[in-house]
């Protein structure tokens, strides 16, 4: 694939930025269509398929904050000269060519196109069919920066494809893959790795935990269940499970008070038969499966554990390896918990809500990875690079 410069790189970034200021009415009239045809009963899906002005800054923002950020390839990771006096470098390289699949998020086909193009990648868009009116605007609005340009509009291209058609294309790609991101649930991620023929990087599921441990402190742990769970339902780093050790003092007392708080927010909740013994008008786990839901929704369930051990265990068995958080006074613990639980981001004391590229300083974000390779976390534009070594000889042969 062709090196382009930082330079030709970030003309293409500014083309943009005015483009998309200038095309305002028209993303919003194309995102209005979308939203009129969209079934709301899924309301997740449906608010993050809105697009406003403030979503169009977002963009305009993600895309500056991109520009500014220094050029991730060719970027040196090590430089050694061996005793035969062979000179090794590796540098960092763009994969090649990613693809993405994900649902509603017209903000994806900004975020994941500005950071593959920006780390010299090419990028195919599979946006679901609930976003297409939104989708095809923006990238008319990536094919006008392109080729004012000079470059080719292949560097940023939507996929029409249809379930079937997606299934084939996985199987026998029409072109060369590099690297497949499904962002999305459950259902999405399995069909994606069923069906991929290339590397496949897992992004997008949650099913988040808290543990709320004996000495936590109430009032941070309520304010932070709260915002964990109610300030974007959407995410996938939206709190879905809460633990509760038995012996916090007051046990029954704080539990009741949790419950008063979150019924008046409309969460509902669902609770294990010991809990429920306490708040007997919530609903009992009946299928043990839900241990491994992401909820998406107004819903949380909430458990009694005994120690900070069986919460660890709880968590490494049935959490989506996206985010989980203690609340405890306990530096110690923290780090306990901290260190065991197998999860992409840990928090101590505070909201899951915070594992985003944006909050975690990382910038635009492509997706958040719960894969182990080749990163885990916030995929920002450094991570959109593998690398490449440079070996320097004179003649040298292996003896």
């Amino acid at each position: 694939m062709k090196l382009l410069s930082s330079e030709i790189k970030n003309k293409v970034l500014n083309s943009m930025i005015k483009i998309i200021d200038r095309e305002r009415i028209s993303i919003l009239e194309a995102n209005k269509k979308d939203l009129d045809a969209f079934n709301k009963d899924d309301q997740a899906l449906y608010d993050r398929l809105v697009v406003d002005d403030a979503k169009i800054n977002g963009m305009i923002k993600a895309i500056d904050e991109v520009k500014a950020q220094k050029d991730p390839v060719g970027q040196e990771i090590s430089d050694l000269t061996l005793d035969s006096g062979l000179k090794i470098t590796n540098k960092t390289a763009p994969f090649g060519t990613i693809l993405i699949i994900y649902e509603s998020r017209p903000d994806v086909t900004i975020e994941a196109a500005v950071l593959a193009f920006k780390a010299n990648n090419k990028i195919l868009l599979k946006g679901g069919k609930e976003a297409l009116n939104s989708n095809l605007i923006l990238e008319k609005c990536w094919h006008e920066a392109l080729e004012e340009n000079g470059l080719s509009k292949d560097w940023i291209k939507l996929l029409h494809l249809k379930r079937e058609e997606t299934q084939e294309f996985l199987k026998n790609p029409t072109e060369k893959l590099d690297l497949i991101v499904p962002r999305g649930g459950e259902r999405l991620i399995n069909f994606v790795k069923a069906n991929a023929t290339c590397a496949v990087l897992i992004s997008g599921r949650g099913n988040n935990f808290l543990y709320v441990a004996e000495d936590a402190d109430w009032i941070k742990t309520v304010k932070v269940i709260i915002n964990a769970k109610t300030d974007k339902i959407s995410g996938c780093n939206a709190l879905d499970k809460v633990l509760i050790d038995k012996n916090i003092p007051n046990y029954e007392q704080k539990l009741q008070e949790l419950q008063t708080v979150l019924t008046k927010l409309k969460v509902a909740l669902v609770v294990d038969k010991n809990v429920g013994e306490i708040l007997p008008d919530e609903n009992i786990i009946s299928n043990q499966d839900i241990w491994y839901e992401e909820f998406l929704a107004m819903k949380l369930l909430i458990a009694e554990v005994d120690n900070t051990d069986t919460a660890i265990d709880i968590i490494n068995k049935y959490s989506g390896g996206h985010s989980a958080a203690i609340l405890t006074e306990d530096k110690v613990l923290a780090k306990k918990f901290m260190e065991q639980v197998d999860s992409a981001a840990v928090y101590h004391n505070a909201s899951t809500r915070f594992t985003d590229g944006g909050q975690m300083g990382v910038g635009a974000e492509l997706a958040i990875s719960t894969d182990k390779l080749h990163h885990r976390g916030p995929l920002g534009l450094k991570q959109l690079v593998t690398n490449k070594y440079y070996v320097f000889g004179d003649g040298h042969i292996r003896t």
